[in-house]
């Protein structure tokens, strides 16, 4: 008998089972766009769909949609990566050039905090406990906080040019964050490029350099 020299396809292994950590991260960041886009009122089921898991599978590791929303708002607050890309600008380039990196970087930032903030804050869902719960902690995470660590790689960037500052670079990373805060605000006709908010911050609104007499 002829023996059959066919080789077997391997048996197919199932995924390794997401820790729940992991399963968290997932079902948040296909959260984050649907937020930005339906706000509050984005249902699980579109989210399960998104994150390709049943929709039981949210449940096993969010309580109730409120904490999802929460993880959403803390996720888009976090700053590692503002931060790494803040500490990757040289320090080799004019202080102007320098800024002009850093103003892209913390605007970017802080759009995506506005975003997800506003979606969740113009809905009432977010910001106070829910009347039927009154224990119920749901406010919105401090993005004051969230602030604080950028702020820090902010004046790093200033450091290297202190013998030449007004002030100390702690103090004008704060100022320079707070302009860059009140440009991102909605509405502005014409928006400031990076360029020309890091040029105003530096030098003012004068053409000639010099304070006013």
């Amino acid at each position: 008998m002829t023996e059959n020299t066919a080789s077997t396809p391997p048996a197919r292994r199932r995924a390794p089972a997401m820790d729940p950590e992991g399963r968290r991260a997932m079902i948040v960041t296909a959260a984050l766009p649907l937020v930005i886009e339906y706000g509050a009122s984005v249902t699980t089921a579109k989210i399960a769909r998104a994150a390709g898991i049943g929709e039981g599978t949210i449940f096993r590791v969010f309580p109730d949609k409120d904490a999802l929303l929460a993880a959403c708002m803390a996720e888009a607050l976090r700053s590692d990566d503002a931060v790494a890309h803040l500490e990757s600008i040289s320090l080799d380039q004019p202080l102007t050039a320098r800024l002009t990196e850093a103003a892209e970087v913390m605007r970017g930032h802080m759009a995506r905090i506005g975003a997800v903030a506003g979606a969740l804050a113009s809905a009432g869902r977010l910001g106070r406990p829910a009347p039927d719960q009154p224990g119920k902690d749901t406010r919105l995470p401090d993005r004051e906080a969230a602030l604080a660590t950028p702020r820090a790689a902010l004046a790093a960037l200033f450091e290297p040019d202190r013998d030449s500052l007004r002030l100390a670079p702690e103090r004008l990373a704060d100022a320079f964050q707070l302009l860059l805060m009140s440009a991102g605000r909605p509405g502005a006709p014409e928006p400031l490029t990076d360029r020309e908010l890091v040029t105003l911050f530096l030098y003012g609104a004068l053409t000639k350099h010099e304070e006013a007499r």
